[in-house]
């Protein structure tokens, strides 16, 4: 008798979500069984990865993480654009940390300049992820919702102290948002009702779980990204049948095992690229569809990775 593997009936799917527009808009989600099981289900979309911009010059960054864009990182647009021609970049994904009022508090209005900027000159799609202060956020994603009128950007991260206004803007804009709650099912599907019953759509919303880098709470992340999808895909909890993000590169390279010198550790370059590329594939594993990744040599090894696991 020849072996079958067993397997599962599932009743929900993940919603496809489109991102940007043109010949190079990128489509995630679609998922009908859990991850990557491709013997219980369909995958019309690979899981995509977002390379990384900061809006300006970072100086507290490990070495090995600058090294690829010392020579642009002054310059958001010319960032983004070495991240598509020479490193292959689906999406990018612009951080706005200089308006974070903790830091260098820059004006929503400068930071609305630098997205026109980035958007106007690359043709991939766009995610503008903002400080992660919800005030500040509330006046810095309202402005470039309406400053990118049909740039199809996605904009985040929007939390419950600012979905209202920030998420008026997305519906009047036509933008897709970013629905961030930290880690936590209810409270992700919570924030994800509200801003339905505001009149945003679904098809128009991607979950932000929040997450950590390896050995720093990945697996309570991993847990909840999980338990997410369980509920999306065998419980037709239809607030959660949405693709997930991970912003991924700041939480690695902030960590003090990405760049402490210590011998015992093994080569520090290496170290923070492989703890970057670890982390990136435990929360694919969890149901991630975009990842947010920062050294490009990280980006290979998943996208490599991805590509091996969607053939099987």
């Amino acid at each position: 008798m020849a072996f079958e593997i067993p397997t599962i009936p599932y009743s929900g799917q993940v919603k496809e979500i489109c991102l940007g527009a043109g010949e190079k808009a990128v489509t995630v989600g679609g998922d009908t069984a859990y991850p990557f099981y491709r013997f219980e289900g369909d995958f019309p979309n690979a899981p995509k990865i977002a390379m990384e911009v900061y809006d300006f010059e970072p100086e507290d960054w490990p070495e090995e993480a600058i090294k690829p864009f010392k020579e642009v990182a002054s310059d958001p647009v010319a960032w983004a654009k070495k991240c598509i021609d020479e490193y292959g970049a689906e999406i990018i994904a612009l951080q706005l940390k200089s308006t974070d009022p903790n830091g260098l508090n820059r004006s929503a209005e400068d930071a609305v300049e630098v997205v026109k900027k980035v958007a106007d000159a690359i043709d991939v799609p766009l995610i503008v992820w903002g400080c992660a202060n919800p005030e500040k956020d509330e006046e810095v994603l309202k402005l470039v919702a309406e400053a990118c009128e049909g740039k199809s950007l996605t904009i985040g991260p929007v939390a419950e102290g600012n979905y209202k206004k920030v998420g008026a803007q997305a519906i009047a804009y036509k933008q897709t948002v970013i629905s961030s709650t930290s880690i936590d099912i209810n409270l992700a599907k919570q924030l994800n009702v509200l801003m339905e019953n505001l009149g945003v759509s679904p098809e128009k919303t991607i979950i932000d779980p929040t997450t950590g880098a390896l050995g720093y709470g990945i697996e309570y992340t991993y847990s909840v990204m999980e338990r997410i999808r369980m509920a999306a895909l065998t419980q037709q909890d239809e607030k959660l049948q949405l693709p997930m993000i991970c912003n991924i590169g700041p939480e690695v390279w902030k960590i003090k095992e990405a760049s402490i010198e210590d011998e015992t550790m093994g080569d520090t370059a290496k170290r923070g690229i492989l703890i970057e590329a670890v982390t990136a594939t435990m929360l694919m594993a969890a149901g991630g569809n975009i990842l947010i990744m920062r050294h490009p040599e990280s980006v290979n090894l998943v996208r490599e990775l991805i590509g091996d696991l969607m053939k099987q």
